[in-house]
């Protein structure tokens, strides 16, 4: 079984992806960290060198590779169900679960993490909150593709493990 974490940046899905591996006894990945290995930078770096185009065919391609492992938690990247036809691939080779935020929640998280993400650099609270509610609207059709939605802002562990079929 591979279980695939969607939602935004800042959704959870690392920390709740290492959590989920352990409880289940899974191998855990993210897709980012994988993507920082193979290029040897930096996400900030790649889209700055590259461009966010050339990393979600990365993004596309790290999928294309992961998708026959099993036992699996992949942490996917806040932008990967929306592009190619990678919400496809997880939906046919695994669990998808939203990690759904409230942009409020969101907008907390990622201040101070600002300058490891590329795409909210530099923003002010506002202009941040904006572009979160913005950028959730356009990526709502994917996310809400998933078999199972998740509120982070009220949930546990073991109820994500129930809605996956995966607790004793």
């Amino acid at each position: 079984m591979k279980i695939f974490l969607i939602g935004f940046m800042g959704s959870g899905k690392t920390t709740i992806g290492n959590c989920l591996a352990r409880q289940t006894g899974f191998d855990f990945a993210d897709t980012d960290q994988i993507i920082e290995r193979q290029q040897g930078m930096t996400v900030s770096e790649l889209f700055a060198r590259h461009g966010e185009t050339a990393f979600r065919r990365m993004e596309h391609d790290i999928l294309l590779e992961i998708q026959n492992l099993d036992n699996l938690v992949v942490s996917t990247g806040g932008g990967m169900p929306c592009y190619h036809n990678n919400m496809d691939i997880m939906l046919s080779c695994g669990k998808v679960a939203y990690l759904k935020t409230s942009p409020q929640s969101l907008t907390r998280r990622l201040l101070c993490l600002q300058n490891e993400r590329p795409l909210i650099k530099g923003k002010t609270e506002k202009e941040l909150q904006q572009y979160i509610v913005e950028k959730l609207s356009e990526r709502e059709s994917f996310y809400s593709r998933a078999q199972i939605v998740v509120q982070t802002e009220d949930f546990s562990i073991e109820e994500l493990l129930q809605a996956l079929n995966l607790n004793a």
